[in-house]
């Protein structure tokens, strides 16, 4: 491996600035991106999945701990700092043109494999929503280390009872384990965003039996769809579901939030039963 050049001089060399329209935020402190990159642990050898990797910064980190990146990237402005990447890290870097939404990781991976992304803002939840409703359980994906707007990373550790506990949390925390890795200042950023940044770190569990992911889907759609009504009105639309309150003994008048993680794979288990 040769010594790479300062991330800001790539940039600027190959004329880069960060597209509003792919939401895309440039990081450049080394020590940070070090310190991501350790967050799932030692990644010698690691097959590691990362989307929106833009310049690079977050790919050397993760290059540099050992691992082995597949990185997806639509804009084609920074291929050619991939390319370098590829060349200063021979065999361990593979980049793939497009987009990541529209590609079945588990197929391109062919293998386990973490996912540690400082994903592109605007993608960020499909991506996440996508990767924690797998069928397959437990899944390829061995971890997911990923940054987020700190409102969503909030959002997807809460709690039952808080003001930012909804869907999120329920999707991935019925089967997994979620945890706020690390916060991140927006000054870390070029451009600084407007908000906050934190880094979610989630590794999959045992799956509970006797539930369908995709009923429990609708359950928590349905119930935080309509999140300031009681479950009677909100679920009323879903065939089945009051009369599954009414078995698993859960009060009609009560609202999705005041609902654990737990009564949501009951109410669902329950309904599809």
């Amino acid at each position: 491996m040769t010594d790479l050049p300062p991330l800001r001089e790539v940039i600027a060399r190959h004329g880069l600035s960060a597209s509003k329209a792919l939401g895309q935020n440039f990081l450049f402190d080394e020590q940070l991106l070090d310190r991501i990159a350790a967050i799932p642990g030692d990644l010698t050898d690691k097959a590691v999945l990362e989307i929106g990797p833009g310049p690079g910064g977050l790919t050397r980190a993760l290059l540099r701990a050992g691992a082995r990146v597949t990185a997806i990237e639509m804009d084609t402005r920074c291929l050619p700092a991939l390319a370098e990447l590829s060349e200063a890290f021979p065999g361990q870097l593979r980049v793939i043109e497009g987009d990541a939404l529209k590609m079945d990781h588990a197929e391109l991976m062919g293998e386990p494999f973490a996912v540690v992304a400082n994903l592109p803002y605007n993608v960020g939840t499909a991506l996440f929503t996508d990767w924690l409703s797998a069928e397959h359980w437990p899944p390829h994906w061995t971890s997911l280390t990923l940054m987020f707007q700190q409102e969503v990373a909030q959002r997807i550790v809460a709690k039952h009872g808080s003001g930012t506990y909804g869907r999120l949390a329920v999707l991935a925390q019925w089967r997994s384990s979620a945890k706020l890795a690390m916060k991140v200042h927006r000054s870390a950023f070029t451009p600084p965003p407007k908000v906050m940044s934190a880094i979610v770190h989630v590794e999959p569990g045992t799956m509970p039996t006797g539930v369908d992911p995709k009923l429990l889907s609708r359950v928590t759609e349905a119930a935080f769809g309509q999140r300031r009504k009681m479950l009677r009105q909100s679920l009323k639309g879903l065939p089945g579901a009051l009369d599954a309150l009414d078995k698993v003994g859960i009060e009609p008048t009560r609202r999705a939030e005041t609902l654990s993680v737990d009564e949501f794979v009951t109410l669902a288990k329950t309904l599809g039963g």
